[in-house]
């Protein structure tokens, strides 16, 4: 290749930007997520590993063979779902569940009609339990005040100021600040036995029916209304005619090779994707598919050296951990609150979507994603079925 096809250095600086912002923004979470679910150090670092694989590698080859710039992501949606779990069931059962929800998707790709029918989910009810899931993280970010203000405050006034400043570097700036002020304390470090190199750690899934309800079911719904759907609309914007089957396909077929790894969800991106997109990544929109490429690069890298790179947030006090992920939470929960109160009509089903399952009950063995779900669901078919009395 001469060098006047080499892509400009806004290329590569936006597919770095990009994976900086989305690894360094979440993985505290997907770190939280291992751990409620049971999985142990070694399951964890393979979790990200196989994340990370199953965003670079298809990425990467989705870019070049569709000439434009793919850009695949971890399910944040889907990871705080899982964090927010009380079932404890046990790692194995949560990898059932991926599986699940991975072939949930494929089918979806597969099946035109299947595709459409998501798309109807209504908007008010996805936005209203996602931000049920959303919102305990965020009270845990200010739990942490009484026991650690400094901690605390620091790095919430680093939050504050920088979204004002270069708000995507908001988080980013957030995960110095922690790690800074852990260094100066002694409390950095990594778990007994960590080594340099990612790895993978296969558990053969086992399957429940209410992981299934409870994990499976909102995992798939949350992953394809929060990612998938908004990541078609971000290459439409840009100009591209995305096929929605085979992307959400070729997801779904990641997430679920992937799974007895750990891997919960690979599926579209939205906010980075939007980074890598643009004409500030790469003015010949005919040749933007290369960021996808650098992009995904970038990941394999990351994959490499998953190992140390999750292990810090492993081994970090649960204090800085539930600060960094409440923060890394804050515009999500924002934007899901804004959906569910988009449209006057399905405000109240919205609300009691948001009030059941941000209340972590769990009824016959299943966990209140469902519940909040099926609370909605019911509330709109009332609404609409049952005319009022004059």
């Amino acid at each position: 290749m001469s060098s006047s096809r080499l892509p400009p250095p806004s290329s590569f600086s936006a597919a770095a930007v990009a994976t900086v912002i989305g690894f360094g923004g979440t993985v505290a979470l997907i770190v939280q997520a291992g751990q409620t679910l049971g999985a142990s150090p070694a399951q964890i670092i393979s979790m990200v590993t196989a994340l990370c694989l199953g965003i670079g590698l298809p990425g990467a080859v989705l870019s070049w063979r569709l000439k434009m710039p793919v850009v695949l992501a971890w399910s944040t949606p889907g990871a705080a779902l899982l964090a927010a779990s009380t079932l404890g069931q046990g790692w194995s059962t949560a990898v059932g569940a991926f599986v699940i929800a991975g072939l949930l998707m494929v089918l979806t790709g597969l099946v035109p009609a299947l595709g459409r029918l998501a798309e109807r989910i209504p908007a008010a009810i996805a936005s209203a339990m996602l931000a049920g899931v959303l919102l305990p993280f965020c009270l845990k970010l200010f739990l942490v005040f009484p026991t650690d203000m400094a901690l605390a405050a620091g790095l919430l006034a680093v939050f504050l100021i920088m979204r004002r400043v270069a708000a995507a570097w908001a988080l980013p700036a957030v995960l110095v600040a922690a790690f800074a002020v852990l260094a100066l304390r002694g409390q950095v470090g990594l778990p007994a036995g960590t080594g340099l190199f990612g790895e993978l750690s296969p558990v053969m899934p086992a399957f429940d029916w209410k992981a299934a309800i409870s994990l499976a079911l909102p995992l798939y719904l949350v992953t394809l209304a929060s990612q998938n759907l908004p990541g078609l609309v971000v290459l439409r914007a840009a100009g591209y005619a995305p096929p929605a089957g085979k992307l959400i396909f070729w997801g779904g077929l990641t997430s679920t090779v992937l799974a007895p790894f750990g891997a919960h969800g690979v599926n579209l991106a939205a906010i980075t994707a939007a980074i890598c997109t643009g004409p500030e990544a790469h003015p010949d929109q005919s040749r933007r598919w290369t960021v996808g490429v650098l992009y995904g690069l970038i990941y394999l890298i990351v994959a490499l050296f998953a190992a140390p790179l999750a292990g810090l947030f492993i081994a970090m006090p649960t204090g800085a951990l539930a600060v960094i992920t409440g923060l890394a939470l804050i515009a999500p929960l924002t934007g899901s609150l804004t959906g569910m109160m988009s449209l006057p009509e399905d405000r109240e089903a919205a609300v009691l979507t948001f009030a059941a399952t941000a209340s972590g009950v769990a009824l016959f063995g299943v966990g209140s994603a469902f519940w909040g779900l099926a609370v909605g669901f019911l509330a709109l078919a009332a609404r609409r079925w049952i005319r009022p009395r004059p």
